[in-house]
């Protein structure tokens, strides 16, 4: 288990321990050594990159300190999206990539994600190898060295990029809402969509460094579904703070389901013959109803763990080429490493294209199983294999559910609260199950208040 690292990066109130100036001058110097360990036969270059938060400037300055105290080239490529760093590690062929956000976070937070030479999240034995350098690397002891580093545009080379991918004015008669979170995409998405001819109705692009996320973007869609409204638009689209997730919202100011955007685009991938192994990889948190969809078309899909770079881990496994998470990660790796919610976006608008269809009409083409959450505080995290009562509660359930329904039971990762997660095509069998797996975890636990 990582000392510093969670499940994509490092993440922490601006200011704590784990999130101020020292910590990432000597994480830029823990980075710089584990460079020199593991492409020994080189130098390096380094692109560094940030959101729009006002601490961005403040880390960045400081990694950018700790790394070129080990002689390495480093490109700052200042505010720019996620999947936009990744890519361009690729097109600068450099050695390493940071970019400092913590993506949907609240603007008091910040964080470190990092990127390998192939524009891949990295493994967890080289963070946990990160980590043990990280101990050993001295604090600047006052005020940080000098930096040294070239500025770069890689905003430009992303928006080339992504403009491939939509013809000019192949979105002539459409009104397309976008809500940018005031964070790394308010740029870099309107210039995206320019020359489609598309008329743009844009919200949360005037970042201040303390709004990022305020009341706009994809945790707070509220803001899309009014405006796509308004504006009687085609779509409506939301980042989150670094540009790597999508929330959609069609044309009657629905918000779409993360699940049902994954099995659109895996299902109508599978139809076209796009579908690499007929996989679409997605995490534990995913609905039946999206097996379902897959089914009815000849696909499959391949579960894994919570977190965007298990699911590019595996898809790399399978050959498959799309992948993501119910919150909005979707991966196509035919086209980038990591995640992009601009990408994801113009497949949605290609689908809509190829149909003829409305967004309300499409998503009407993946139902959902009924579904239920509960988290339940407890005071020990006794193994699960120990929970005799839970165990043979789960087991009887499952066996009832056959391959209608399923059971998730797990603990978090970061607090004591015990994961519980019901889901099935009987709505009534659905709460029935949960009520008894709850009893059998509290009788099995000691439950504490919230």
């Amino acid at each position: 288990m990582t000392k510093y690292f969670g499940t994509d990066g490092i993440r922490g109130t601006f200011g704590d321990p784990l999130m101020c100036p020292d910590f990432a001058y000597r994480l830029g110097g823990a980075i710089g050594n584990f460079l020199k360990k593991t492409r020994a036969q080189k130098s390096h270059r380094v692109i560094v990159g940030r959101d729009t938060r006002s601490s961005g400037a403040t880390l960045s300055n400081a990694l950018i300190a700790g790394l070129t105290r080990h002689d390495i080239c480093v490109y700052y490529a200042d505010i720019l999206p996620t999947p936009a760093i990744a890519r361009f590690i690729i097109d600068k062929h450099a050695d390493f990539g940071i970019i400092v956000t913590a993506s949907h976070n609240p603007s008091c937070d910040n964080g470190i994600k990092l990127f390998d030479y192939r524009g891949y999240k990295l493994e967890n034995d080289e963070e946990t190898l990160i980590e043990s350098i990280l101990d050993r690397e001295e604090s600047a002891k006052g005020r940080l060295p000098s930096k040294n580093f070239l500025t770069t545009n890689a905003c430009a080379s992303y928006v080339k990029y992504i403009r491939s991918f939509l013809s000019p004015n192949s979105l002539s008669d459409w009104h397309i809402v976008l809500d940018l979170a005031n964070g790394a995409t308010f740029e870099t998405t309107p210039a995206a969509f320019l020359n489609t001819g598309a008329s743009l109705h844009i919200i949360g692009n005037h970042p201040n460094g303390e709004n990022i996320n305020d009341g706009f973007g994809s945790e707070c869609p509220e803001q899309l579904a009014s405006t796509v409204l308004k504006n009687k638009a085609t779509i409506g689209i939301a980042h989150d703070g670094d540009g790597d997730r999508l929330v959609v919202c069609d044309e009657r100011g629905v918000i779409v389901d993360g699940d049902i955007i994954l099995g659109l685009l895996g299902k109508y991938a599978m139809q076209t013959g796009l579908l690499s192994s007929g996989t679409l990889v997605a995490t534990i948190h995913s609905n039946l109803g999206l097996d379902r969809a897959l089914r009815s078309v000849g696909g499959k899909v391949e579960r894994v763990e919570v977190g965007d770079r298990n699911v590019a881990k595996r898809m790399r496994e399978l050959g498959s080429n799309i992948g993501g998470e119910s919150s909005g990660h979707i991966i196509f790796s035919d086209f980038a490493t990591t995640g992009d919610g601009l990408l994801a976006a113009i497949k949605i608008i290609e689908i809509m294209i190829l149909t003829g269809k409305a967004l309300s009409e499409l998503r009407q083409e993946v139902i959902l199983f009924p579904q239920l959450n509960h988290n339940l505080c407890v005071k020990e995290k006794i193994p699960l294999d120990q929970l005799e009562l839970l165990k043979s509660t789960v087991h009887r359930i499952e066996s009832h559910f056959e391959d209608q329904g399923r059971i998730l039971v797990r603990y978090s990762g970061t607090e004591p609260k015990l994961r519980l997660l019901v889901e099935g095509r009987d709505k009534s069998l659905v709460y029935e199950a949960m009520k008894e797996i709850k009893l059998a975890a509290v009788a099995d636990l000691e439950e504490i208040d919230s």
